[in-house]
């Protein structure tokens, strides 16, 4: 494997900076190269945040449109706006979720139906996998624990060059450990979803 490119899409506070970091402690767990390069945006005020993440020999953190493999949509309209940067194949892990920006509680825009936007991605890519990671977490024991159902959820595509288990190590080594439990329930049941 030369590379696999991921891209890690969400709006600020959905942890999509965690869930790159699990990524990338479980590359470097298994012996391969990674780089993470972050960019954060208006994250302070809900505006998006994307990550890249990349396992294998490429040595940069920038992707041009059309090269990520992966795509990991923490949030319907932004996995739809990712679109530019996957290519046919590309498997697409997103949350069926949507975060509702501000322009449309106060009524001055509406929020695009989110069964049309997953078909629109279904049609560009390799393969879609979408999910209500937030019910999922919250059944698992916190709402924030999302980012890391997303992760279970592209773990059992067997996209990745490593399998659950080392995932599961990543995020004890990677989560403050009041909160691993919680987060290992949300990853398995992001597992159990898919397979």
């Amino acid at each position: 494997m030369k590379s696999l490119n991921m891209f890690i899409t969400g709006v600020g506070g959905q942890g999509t900076l965690l869930a790159s970091r699990v990524l990338g402690e479980a590359a470097l767990m298994v012996g391969m190269g990674a780089v993470v390069g972050e960019v954060h945006g208006m994250a302070q005020r809900g505006g998006v945040v994307e990550s890249v993440v990349v396992i294998g020999e490429r040595k940069g953190p920038v992707l041009s449109e059309g090269e990520a493999d992966v795509l990991l949509g923490f949030e319907p309209m932004e996995t739809l706006r990712a679109l530019r940067m996957c290519h046919r194949n590309t498997i697409v892990v997103s949350n069926l979720t949507p975060v509702v920006p501000f322009t449309v509680t106060s009524g001055k825009a509406e929020y695009p139906d989110v069964d049309s936007m997953m078909e629109k991605v279904r049609g560009a890519v390799g393969r879609l996998v979408a999910l209500d990671a937030d019910r999922l977490a919250k059944e698992a024991g916190s709402p924030r624990a999302m980012n890391v159902v997303l992760v279970g959820a592209l773990a059992a595509t067997n996209t990745l060059p490593f399998d659950a288990e080392i995932l599961e190590e990543a995020i004890r080594a990677t989560v403050k450990p009041a909160f691993v439990e919680i987060n290992l329930r949300a990853f398995r049941s992001g597992v159990s979803a898919v397979t």
